[in-house]
């Protein structure tokens, strides 16, 4: 009995606690709809609201000629409010979209769109995705006038939602330069060491939070707007950026080298007018812009013979040694301690001069001469590094710039062959950047500039910093060496390594490099190879080097190997500028030797031309400013022959400049090939015949 009444009463305790418990749930929701309502609704509000960053249009990137590098483009999501639509429009257009979004994307039927769209109507769902795919700004404007859309956000609810990507117009063009910038602001280039001011100051904006996690835009009056980023001008040429990057290339796949690396400078202000690095894929097959290695310290090796110039600036500046004067080579090998250093040349020079000893890269000669003169106080040779200024990184404009290394004398590093091996490139390292500052300081008579790329950030017509070229060292060396060293550089080119590019319309001045390959503590049979100058000799513009490494195939020396590169670009840049070539494709206008009284004009782009003979007086018909054309004289006054670009055949190009015509032809897909200099004589493929793909066209100048 005792055991069934304490069951008993167990029982009628559980009920009574649950009665307790029913009775007292609606006095809870009582006190939270009641006493703490306010706090509970406004932590909702605090959840389902935010105000979110708003990104800021990034600037854009131009060449120094004004060319769009890079740019952000408005791309859109199309997402829509399917609640918004009243009743009657939704009904009258609901089919017509439906449709229009089917064909459009083609990734479902227009059964499928409106059975989506009215689902989420019917469900009231206030934002819906209709496709993941982003549109550009055309196919946005067309959207907007679709059934429904066009009522826009508030009668059809359609939503916009804009996303930026950046959008480089001429694609893979300096892409290590222009750079990029990942999702945590880390990258390279020009992107990310001018990022402060490309990105501006993004804004805010309320977002309500829906099912799913998804954010949707709430138009508030306390919205921040987000403010865009500056600008960037740089320094580069586009025209001379893409004669760089094909010769380069061009040489790399024919030796199957490793890397390529070529830097155009102008002479007087330091600006930088090509940065071309190409890389072997990983998967082998083809190159690429992957590593910047003209600047970064992965570029950072051994330089070789190009060093040598260092080392002839130092015997001059003491007076250790003249032009004249001879040298032993003996049989090309000379032992230093306990090593030996040897020429290229099997047997070697035998007796030579200095002058021929630098032409023709005598490692014997160079290192013989150092020695002798700077053996005991090798402290005093590197003097002249720290002198020049190629000791220490030159705070480049752009991040990962390389710091160049020279051993101490005194440290454990430094043994007794040391200076004989430094003196030819050796046990030292430089990157490309260090190397044509100190060419381009003998092409400058002797002054030291510093190297830049950008020269301006700007806001509109608004200049917010400038960059002027900028003296690092006002004299590298006394007037009379400078003198000495130009003359040995145009020796080279002349009669020594790299007589292969010597040329008779200019004169081009400067030093081959080969470089033994260290790999894992061992010289071995791969090569770095190199070839630093300016042009024209006689009074230079441009300095420029170029570095393959790893080359294959047979002659693998700086001469065999960069030089010809570095003439191909000389080539085009010559062909091209005008300061250079004034009577090649420079000329617009000369003086005929007819009974015309007209002047002979050149066939070109018709607005150009047109602005010429207004400047002189003469009368012209009315012609589209973008035909490409032909001078023809009629009677008084200038009539033109229009040459139709735009339909698929081979254009006529005679009569143009140079670089009219390689802008036509290799925008129809031609590869041109050219010799001569002046305005185009003759073409090898016959004007309106039918244009054909991965074609060749000759042209002939005059």
């Amino acid at each position: 009995m005792n055991i069934k009444r304490s069951i008993v009463l167990r029982v009628r305790v559980v009920f009574i606690l649950i009665a307790l418990a029913t009775a007292a749930i609606p006095l809870r929701i009582a006190k939270i709809q009641f006493e703490e309502g306010d706090k509970w609704r406004e932590k909702a509000e605090t959840i389902n609201f935010q105000y979110r960053e708003v990104p800021a249009t990034r600037g854009n990137i131009y060449a120094g000629d004004g060319s769009l590098l890079a740019t952000s483009l408005p791309f859109y999501r199309v997402a829509m409010d399917p609640t918004i639509a009243k009743s009657d429009r939704y009904n009258a257009g609901i089919d017509s979209l439906a449709k229009m979004l089917s064909a459009f994307y083609k990734d479902r039927s227009a059964t499928a769109y409106k059975r989506m769209i009215t689902d989420a109507r019917r469900d009231n769902k206030r934002y819906l995705v209709l496709n993941r795919k982003q549109i550009g700004y055309q196919d946005m404007q067309k959207m907007s006038n679709w059934p429904i859309f066009r009522d826009g956000r508030l009668g059809g609810g359609v939503l916009f939602e804009k996303v930026e990507k950046r959008y480089r117009p001429f694609n893979a063009l300096a892409s290590r330069t222009v750079g990029f910038l990942n999702e945590n602001e880390y990258g390279a280039g020009i992107e990310y060491s001018f990022n402060e001011y490309l990105k501006g100051q993004d804004g805010k904006a309320l977002f309500q939070r829906l099912a799913g996690g998804s954010w949707k835009p709430v138009f508030d009056a306390e919205d921040i707007k987000p403010e865009d980023g500056y600008d960037v001008i740089t320094t580069l040429d586009v025209n001379i950026q893409d004669v760089a990057e094909t010769a380069l290339l061009k040489q790399l796949v024919e030796r199957e080298a490793a890397f390529g690396s070529v830097i155009v400078m102008e002479v007087k202000t330091g600006q930088i007018k090509a940065i071309a690095n190409l890389q072997r894929n990983k998967n082998g097959k083809g190159y690429g812009e992957n590593y910047n290695f003209a600047i970064g310290d992965q570029g950072n090796t051994e330089p070789g013979s190009t060093f040598k110039l260092l080392s002839m600036l130092a015997l001059l500046e003491e007076n250790k040694v003249s032009l004249n004067q001879s040298i032993e080579t003996g049989n090309g090998a000379h032992r230093f301690y306990d090593r030996t250093m040897r020429d290229a040349k099997n047997g070697g020079f035998g007796t030579i001069t200095v002058r021929e000893a630098f032409e023709k890269s005598s490692n014997v000669a160079i290192s013989k001469l150092v020695d002798m003169h700077f053996g005991s106080s090798p402290s005093k040779f590197l003097s002249y590094v720290e002198k020049v200024g190629i000791n220490q990184p030159f705070g480049f404009q752009l991040a990962g710039e390389g710091k160049p290394y020279f051993k101490k004398p005194g440290s454990k590093q430094w043994y007794g062959t040391s200076l004989p091996w430094i003196s030819i490139g050796y046990e030292i390292k430089l990157n490309p950047l260090h190397t044509l500052a100190l060419y381009n300081a003998v092409a400058n008579g002797g002054e030291m500039v510093k190297p830049y790329i950008v020269q301006a950030v700007i806001k509109g017509n608004r200049i917010e910093k400038e960059y002027q070229p900028e003296v690092l060292r006002k004299r590298i060396a006394s007037e009379k060496t400078i003198k000495q060293l130009q003359e040995l550089l145009q020796g080279v080119v002349e009669n020594g390594t790299a007589k292969n590019i010597s040329n008779a319309d200019y004169k081009i001045a400067g030093k081959t490099g080969t470089a033994q390959k260290l790999i894992n503590g061992r010289y071995t049979q791969k090569y770095y190879t190199s070839f630093a100058g300016y042009f024209p000799a006689e009074k230079p513009k441009y300095s420029m080097i170029v570095v393959i490494d790893s080359p294959n195939g047979f002659a693998a020396y700086g001469g065999d190997v960069s030089a010809p590169v570095f003439k191909e670009i000389a080539d085009r840049i010559y062909a091209l500028d005008i300061e250079l070539n004034p009577t090649g494709p420079s000329q617009i206008l000369r003086a005929e030797a007819s009974t015309s009284t007209l002047p002979f004009v050149k066939a070109g782009k018709a607005e150009e031309v047109h602005q010429i003979l207004e400047q002189l007086g003469v009368k012209a018909n009315a012609v589209q400013a973008d035909d490409w054309v032909k001078v023809v004289a009629q009677d008084n006054r200038v009539g033109w022959k229009i040459n139709d670009t735009e339909k698929a055949m081979v254009p006529d190009v005679s009569g143009l400049s140079l670089r009219d015509a390689l802008f036509i032809l290799e925008n129809k897909g031609l590869k041109v090939n050219y010799s001569g200099k002046g305005l185009v004589q003759e073409q090898s493929l016959e004007p309106g015949t039918k244009l054909l793909p991965n074609t060749t066209i000759n042209l002939v100048l005059g």
